[in-house]
């Protein structure tokens, strides 16, 4: 009975709850849904990561694909973790809401890693990357509990 109320709240009353620091699913706790976070940056490509390469970082199970990568992130993971937590940055920018994103559709813009909900949205945010960088940057801090 406990596991039926536990769902109903979720999603009856999902606006009233402080979203996570870190994009994660319903049902789990991988960030990036289980891709590495490092390959990205050092491979160009989104790679899914092994359970047997995982680190906890602020609340989120993070997967990788080889011990060098998890020793990266583990080094600097403010230099390999995307940002807005891992949520859509179209989402974050244009409406200031929380939005899944897609591991397959990302960017690296001046160092960092940006994900979106899904092509098209990535499409939107392809057009003017540096806007919506800006205005996300602005929204983000407002869109954390203090």
């Amino acid at each position: 009975m406990k596991k039926l109320i536990v769902i109903i709240t979720l999603f009856i009353s999902q606006w009233g709850w402080a979203e996570d620091p870190i994009s994660t699913g319903y049902f789990s706790n991988k960030a990036l849904s289980g891709y590495d976070t490092v390959a990205y940056f050092t491979q160009q490509k989104a790679i899914e990561g092994r359970a047997n390469f995982k680190t906890e970082y602020q609340g989120a199970d993070w997967y990788f694909a080889s011990q060098q990568h998890l020793e990266m992130f583990l080094a600097e993971p403010e230099k390999y973790a995307p940002q807005y937590g891992g949520y859509c940055a179209w989402a974050v920018s244009a409406s200031k809401s929380f939005a899944s994103s897609d591991p397959e559709q990302w960017a690296i813009v001046d160092g960092k890693l940006y994900l979106n909900y899904n092509k098209s949205v990535k499409q939107k945010w392809d057009a003017d990357r540096r806007l919506h960088i800006n205005q996300a940057d602005q929204n983000w801090p407002d869109m954390m509990p203090q």
